[in-house]
């Protein structure tokens, strides 16, 4: 039998979602060792986990137990990493997961999603795999909410807005006035802190005063936990108990769980590994700028949305694949002539910089 015939017909021509290529394909890709690959292309942390982390998943004895489905110790411990009591938060696989319960727990069929592209692709994607209708609002020229186009385009069917602060791939941030507009709209306002620590900016605090705000946030990018799939989300009580509800039971597994509990308790080191990101960001950004052909973006991520020039962010994106670096280009019409970089260590910049002095040259 043809077996497509059972497959939910929304779904059948349904773009996935494009994650990039492991080290090992990437090596592939270039013909170099593994080892040798400079990998710009996921905002991942170049210093990696907590030390402790390691030696605390090897000394675990427990990996033949369920973990705590109520999630106890990590929300307690997310409480006072927060200052927002554990009433307020869940632990999810990561804010890909979070993304998805929040859209499971409020979407009824032709319901629809905001979303402001270009932004990150899971809240389209997620909406599209739920069944849920999606309405892009572009971002302005500047790449700033347009407030007033995503305010028109809001209806009875409207349930979720999904707004990303740092905004990634564009690395600004949105203004807390815009939020507390939409605050006072029928929907629900889901805003990504994934890069909160790069930024210090949060909104997290506004929660307990607005029952329609979900703030997310992930371990992945900080902590350097992106292996390990560990993200929350700060919200109202009686949203959190019906995503307690539909959640899968053990949906932080127990080295996720440990892995977070002692990131937690080495905040000296990965705050320490931030702060070098955040400072390599900012040395980055100067030399891209005086480089001819290519014109950084300021950002608050860990990451730089750079312009290319006449046309050739493709060109030269391959020209640093061959050379073994590989950053991310998205094949869209609004950042067709844009690359955007990962933050990595002072020889990564380095080595990026010569790279693309060449490429320039020979362009």
């Amino acid at each position: 039998m043809d077996i497509t015939k059972l497959f939910r017909r929304d779904l059948r021509d349904l773009r996935p979602y494009e994650a990039v290529d492991s080290p090992e394909a990437l090596a592939e890709i270039a013909g170099i060792p593994a080892e040798d690959i400079i990998k710009l292309n996921a905002n991942e942390n170049p210093y990696g986990p907590s030390p402790r982390v390691k030696q605390a998943l090897g000394n675990y004895g427990s990996y033949h137990i369920y973990p705590d489905a109520n999630q106890t110790a990590p929300r307690r411990a997310l409480e006072e990493y927060t200052g927002i009591p554990a009433e307020h938060i869940l632990v999810g696989a990561g804010a890909d997961e979070l993304i998805d319960l929040v859209l499971r727990a409020t979407l009824e069929p032709r319901d629809k999603v905001i979303s402001c592209p270009p932004t990150f692709g899971m809240y389209s994607f997620s909406t599209q795999v739920i069944g849920g209708m999606l309405i892009s609002i572009p971002r302005d020229k500047e790449f700033q909410v347009d407030l007033p186009k995503v305010k028109k385009a809001m209806g009875t069917m409207t349930k979720v807005i999904f707004l990303t602060s740092p905004n990634n791939p564009t690395g600004n941030s949105i203004t807390e006035d815009v939020v507390l507009e939409l605050l006072e709209e029928d929907i629900l306002v889901v805003i990504d802190e994934t890069y909160f620590e790069f930024s210090g900016q949060t909104f997290a605090h506004l929660v307990p005063e607005y029952s329609n705000l979900v703030v997310l946030r992930t371990l992945s990018k900080w902590a350097g936990l992106a292996g390990l799939r560990v993200g929350y989300g700060i919200m109202a009580p009686r949203l959190l108990q019906l995503l307690m509800d539909i959640k899968q039971p053990y949906n932080i597994n127990a080295a996720a769980e440990v892995a977070l509990l002692t990131s937690l308790n080495d905040l000296d080191y990965l705050m320490h590994n931030v702060e070098a990101i955040v400072q390599e960001r900012e040395r980055l950004f100067t030399r891209l700028s005086l480089m001819r052909g290519i014109a950084p973006r300021p950002s608050l991520g860990n990451f730089l949305l750079c312009d290319i020039a006449n046309g050739k962010a493709l060109p030269v994106f391959r020209g640093l694949a061959q050379k073994g670096i590989f950053v991310r280009y998205f094949n869209v019409p609004r950042l067709k002539n844009s690359l955007r970089i990962s933050i990595g260590k002072p020889e990564h910049t380095d080595a990026l910089v010569e790279a693309l002095e060449q490429i320039f040259k020979e362009l």
